[in-house]
């Protein structure tokens, strides 16, 4: 397996509910490495623009609404197979089907308000690791 970057947020509801040392707990105990990592709040227009894959579908303005009510806290991590592993981790985007022990199924409150975000492919996570940060701002050969 190859090691792979994917791009998680720690969503509006994750940070009100002061869950961010929590779940990125989790995260690295599942036995990611954070190469970058910072607080942002996201304005409609750039929540927008990172959802543009969305836009037209029923939930895109309620989307847009929520990932701009507060701050959020997009993270790029590194392992193998990355990607995969992340999603298992953090379950499916419902909660009330997401798998017993996963990050959604222990912490989100709904479909729209699901505390995290998980790339869908190593692509995606590449282009969405692009939106928030740099290539200055990560920092590969993390030990």
């Amino acid at each position: 397996m190859a090691i792979e970057r994917t791009l998680t947020i720690l969503k509006p509801d994750c940070v009100r509910k002061n869950l961010i040392g929590e779940v990125t707990r989790r995260i690295q105990e599942a036995g990611f490495r954070i190469l970058a990592m910072k607080m942002v709040r996201l304005t409609e227009e750039t929540a927008a623009g990172f959802y543009e894959v969305h836009r037209g579908k029923p939930f895109f303005d309620d989307l847009v609404a929520f990932m701009s009510s507060g701050p959020c806290v997009p993270m790029v991590l590194e392992k193998e197979n990355a990607v995969a592993d992340f999603r298992e981790l953090i379950g499916a985007t419902n909660p009330a089907e997401a798998k017993e022990g996963t990050i959604r199924a222990a912490f989100a409150d709904s479909v729209g308000e699901n505390i995290i975000h998980g790339s869908d492919s190593a692509e995606n996570g590449k282009l969405e690791s692009a939106y928030f940060f740099s290539e200055s701002e990560i920092v590969a050969n993390v030990s």
